[in-house]
């Protein structure tokens, strides 16, 4: 059997006796190409099964027209939301996605650095891992002037474009509301404190309860990666005895509705026995019994901002004039029937 052999302009010029330098530019739309021509070319160039050498072109005029994202895990609701933003507002100008998931582990997110450093990407766009601290090894981008943004998990102290959420009016916001509903024993269940977010609504947690006089105790506080598996078993410990919380604050929508799950299984009530708060605003949240009240972050605002300031990197690499900064996106509490109840305000009427 013969080994196929790829197929090159040089073939399609042969086949419609043409120049090279006319096939060349025929497929890539040169305007002083005629339409019928361009149709030719083409037409051939699919006939023959030719295949245009990315990577070739991208030597020749250093661009790839790509892009590499890294996110934790695509199967969740945030970074797949943002991730579709961001692969369609980057196709409007004219580049691809490459999309890469370090499933939360550091020596992934290392190698996958690397990996898209010597696929000549034009940028990286990077949620770090929850234990990424160390962000040296994206040093080879900042290095070389290649555009590099991070979002929503986010480096602290490293000179790049940042877009973040509000987390800590988040956990501030989720908190308040809570209280307001008159809950008094209020468990927040977090992240590990070496992500940004959980740092952040930890703080926002500890400020409302300060704010609104209420104790802050260690004990109702659990530090977590937040799995379905590991909300379950915090809930063993938490209503392993009594007196249990009238509130949980979670970090995220995966772990409040495992919250729920729970609470069935012990026959607690919600709203009424306890108030659940989530975060992200998974379209989960609003077809469980009862619909939970969560933290909206604005993937579809995130992702078109990572857009927009990579393009803005992109221009200003051309100038020398790379600028870095900090964008905050709002949050906003979507309430719900998890936390309904009286306010304290109502409460005093009564």
């Amino acid at each position: 059997m013969s080994k196929r052999t790829e197929k090159t302009i040089v073939d399609i010029a042969e086949e419609l006796k043409l120049s090279v330098s006319t096939v060349s530019r025929a497929l890539n739309d040169n305007p002083n190409i005629s339409a019928r021509t361009k149709d030719r070319v083409k037409k051939m160039a699919r006939k023959l099964g030719y295949r245009p050498n990315a990577l070739a072109a991208g030597l020749r005029n250093n661009k790839s027209k790509t892009i590499g994202l890294i996110v934790p895990r695509i199967s969740m609701f945030f970074p797949a939301a943002i991730s579709t933003i961001i692969q369609n507002k980057l196709q409007e100008h004219g580049y691809n996605l490459i999309i890469c998931q370090s499933n939360d582990s550091y020596e992934q997110e290392v190698a996958l650095v690397n990996t898209l450093y010597s696929a000549r990407v034009d940028g990286l766009v990077v949620s770090t891992t929850l234990y990424t601290t160390d962000f040296s090894h994206f040093d080879v981008f900042k290095d070389n002037n290649i555009p590099l943004v991070f979002f929503d998990r986010v480096p602290k102290d490293y000179n790049v474009k940042v877009i973040k959420g509000d987390d800590y009016l988040g956990g501030f916001t989720a908190t308040s509301h809570l209280i307001e509903k008159g809950c008094k024993d209020i468990v927040h269940i977090s992240g590990p404190l070496s992500c940004n977010l959980y740092l952040e609504r930890v703080a926002g947690y500890k400020s409302a309860l300060q704010q609104h006089k209420l104790p802050f105790r260690k004990t109702r506080i659990f530090y977590q990666e937040l799995t379905r598996d590991n909300a379950w078993q915090t809930c063993e410990k938490i209503f392993a005895q009594k007196p249990y919380p009238d509130g949980i604050f979670a970090s995220n929508d995966t772990t409040a509705i495992t919250i729920m799950e729970y609470c069935r299984k012990i026959n607690l009530r919600v709203p009424e026995d306890l108030k659940i708060v989530g975060y992200s605003n998974d379209p989960r949240t609003e077809i469980v019994t009862p619909p939970i009240t969560s933290v909206d972050q604005y993937p579809a605002m995130m992702g078109e901002r990572v857009v927009a300031a990579l393009m803005e990197l992109v221009t200003s690499r051309q100038t020398g004039t790379p600028r870095y900064s900090q964008e905050i996106i709002p949050i906003q509490l979507i309430a719900r029937e998890s936390s309904a109840g009286a306010t304290k305000a109502a409460a005093k009427k009564k």
